[in-house]
């Protein structure tokens, strides 16, 4: 009778619960057939600095479609801590995170370094909530919410109201998009614009052909870094996910002509010298909150800061493969990097005046060199309150005459640039002086220039910007009149 009762029993287990039976023999058959010999990481070690994260990954050999769930740990959770697998840098020692299963273990070595301050100096830096902004113009298409600035508006951009000029630069936007946000970064004249692409998870910069990359970690509402760089005939825009330390990075050359119109030396591949204000905007989508905007010059200490028009930017029109010959890089490259330059194409004495405030008073500067005058504007007032501005700022002035070019400008402004130098007791190079034809400042050498064909435009034909023989006359001619800035 008891025999009868646990077949019974034992049938109506079958019957109902046939699971108990087939799981357990079939958990036996796999860990038989598909046991974990080994664990693979996708990175062998770790070196960290303070506050990075890092997502490892762990995939059990040999491989099967069954994922185990691995035990993660640290040995030091005080240096580093792990969740998952992400790795967060806590404080600067050595840890030993582990990945386990069962009795296979696998240890990753962590090293976390303090971390690197970045290499230059902030120009500007707000954070943004529900408190306005002087200098954000928000032109009706954003509004301060306790969260940050929020953009919903696409016909137009915030702009910000602080001109910037510096050859080495960054922009630093902290954002928050909407799944379905298409963001601009542009610059006020609109010569350069960059977008993040939410939906389509791409950033890319507005060249001819564009120039793209897919983001695949881009999604919307989560926080981001978007930094602008511009670095002379460079522009970079980089992307950063903070939480898990991912990057990507669009790299773009600017290649100038070597000349305008009929006379340029090649086609160029323009890029845009983000020209004057830092602009942002929603292209399309619900919305972008931008939490901070930090401008930075990327160095912060020099020997020479040399300010002017555009004969202090040849980025500009400079072909890149001559560029190392334009008398600004070759200033910079006999510094071995001690110097930077700060142009703006057309500028005027009051423009520089305008931008030389936001940036000067951040960078410490041996020695500011100034050349400007082909545009206009020059008067003794302003070049004085100029040389006065950067004596105040502890840098020591030199005021330079701006090379001969066809149309003659330079004879009354070098007349003038000398009368400031003899009032004020400053130094100047005479730039004019290697770039003529008798060595005396008044008709142009053209071999030395760019021929600049503007018969579509302006009207008139004209040998102007230095090409790279003039560049290196220049330079030349700062090796006699202003040895000191080398020493």
């Amino acid at each position: 009778m008891k025999n009868r009762r646990c077949r019974f029993f034992l049938i109506f287990a079958l019957f109902f619960f046939p699971t108990l039976f087939s799981a357990g023999c079939g958990k036996s058959k796999i860990e038989e057939e598909y046991k974990i010999e080994n664990i693979h990481l996708n990175k062998p070690s770790l070196t960290l600095q303070v506050g990075d994260k890092e997502q490892v990954t762990a995939l059990q050999v040999p491989s099967v479609a069954h994922q185990p769930a691995f035990q993660w740990s640290s040995s030091d959770e005080s240096v580093a801590t792990v969740v998952n697998g992400l790795v967060e840098a806590v404080a600067v020692g050595k840890a030993v995170i582990t990945v386990k299963h069962r009795e296979v273990s696998v240890d990753i070595p962590v090293t976390v370094e303090a971390a690197k301050p970045l290499q230059g100096t902030v120009l500007y830096d707000v954070k943004l909530n529900n408190t306005p902004v002087r200098e954000l113009q928000l032109n009706g298409v954003a509004q301060h919410t306790v969260e940050g600035l929020k953009v919903t508006g696409t016909r137009g951009v915030v702009k910000l109201d602080k001109f910037y000029a510096l050859a080495e630069r960054m922009a630093r936007y902290h954002i928050k998009p909407a799944h379905d946000a298409k963001i601009l970064f542009r610059s006020s004249e609109g010569d350069f614009n960059a977008f993040v692409d939410v939906p389509n998870k791409r950033v890319s910069i507005a060249t001819n052909p564009a120039s793209e990359k897919p983001v695949p970690f881009l999604e919307g509402n989560r926080e981001y870094i978007v930094e602008i760089f511009h670095i002379y005939q460079q522009a970079k825009v980089r992307i950063i996910d903070p939480k898990t330390g991912e990057e990507i990075e669009v790299s773009v050359t600017n290649d100038g002509q070597g000349g305008v119109g009929a006379g340029a030396l090649q086609k160029g591949f323009a890029v845009g010298m983000q020209w004057d204000h830092y602009c942002f905007g929603l292209v399309e989508g619900s919305f972008v909150l931008v939490k901070q905007l930090t401008v930075f010059a990327l160095k912060k200490s020099v020997n020479v800061l040399i300010y002017g028009d555009s004969i202090s930017q040849p980025e500009g029109y400079f072909p890149t493969a001559d560029f190392p010959e334009s008398w600004t890089q070759m200033i910079i490259n006999r510094l071995k990097g001690n110097a930077m330059s700060s142009g703006r194409g057309g500028g005027t004495v009051t423009m520089l005046l305008d931008y030389i405030k936001n940036e000067l008073p951040y960078i410490e500067a041996k020695y500011v060199m100034v050349t400007i005058g082909t545009n206009g504007g020059n008067t003794e007032d302003n070049l004085t309150e100029l040389v006065n501005y950067i004596s105040a700022q502890g840098a020591i002035p030199i005021l330079n005459n701006i090379p001969c070019n066809e149309s003659g400008t330079q004879i009354e402004n070098n007349r003038l640039m000398e009368k400031v130098r003899e009032k004020l007791g400053i130094k100047g190079c005479k730039f004019d002086l290697p770039t003529s034809i008798h060595g005396d400042g008044k008709e142009v050498n053209k071999s030395l220039m760019y021929w600049e064909d503007y018969s579509n435009s302006y009207g008139w034909q004209v040998y102007h910007h230095p090409n790279e023989k003039g560049g290196r006359k220049m330079y030349e001619r700062t090796l006699t009149d202003i040895p000191e800035i080398y020493e």
